[in-house]
């Protein structure tokens, strides 16, 4: 598993194609298909300041993904 800490860690193939399946997600759950491409899969989230819009977006983002977050 590779870890999305800075965008000098992936080529400009690699993000543009992170783009273009994003692109694919977010028309999938548009049209109403609702694909757990994260199922079973938990997201933990640390942060150093309070940040509510932060986590509420994550939670979401990993909801319709099928995933869990825990804060």
């Amino acid at each position: 598993m590779r870890h999305f800490l800075t965008l000098k860690d992936f080529t400009k193939e690699e993000i543009l194609e992170i783009i273009d399946i994003a692109i694919e997600i977010k028309k999938d759950l548009k049209a109403g298909k609702y694909i757990k491409y994260l199922e079973n899969q938990t997201l933990a989230m640390i942060f150093e300041k309070s940040s509510t819009r932060t986590r509420v977006s994550f939670e979401t983002g990993m909801f319709q993904l099928g995933g869990h977050a825990l804060f």
